[in-house]
């Protein structure tokens, strides 16, 4: 893992359930945003969308995670 997908990983583990939850619905805003403008030929940078899906996936890891533990 890259140091910087370690420093995301260790920001979203200091996070709340509920921080994390706002972070995912916002995340999935971008998402959405991007496969708008990917299909009006708006979008420059095409693997912005393969990040922004793989931080959902880390957001929703992570909440997963905190939600076993307890």
């Amino acid at each position: 893992m890259a140091t910087k997908t370690k420093n995301y990983m260790e920001e979203l583990k200091s996070k709340t359930v509920e921080e994390l939850n706002s972070e995912l619905v916002a995340a999935k805003k971008e998402l959405f945003n991007l496969r708008f403008q990917n299909a009006t030929n708006q979008l420059e940078n095409t693997s912005r969308i393969k990040v922004v899906r793989k931080n959902i996936a880390r957001i929703q890891t992570v909440i997963t995670a905190k939600n076993s533990a307890n």
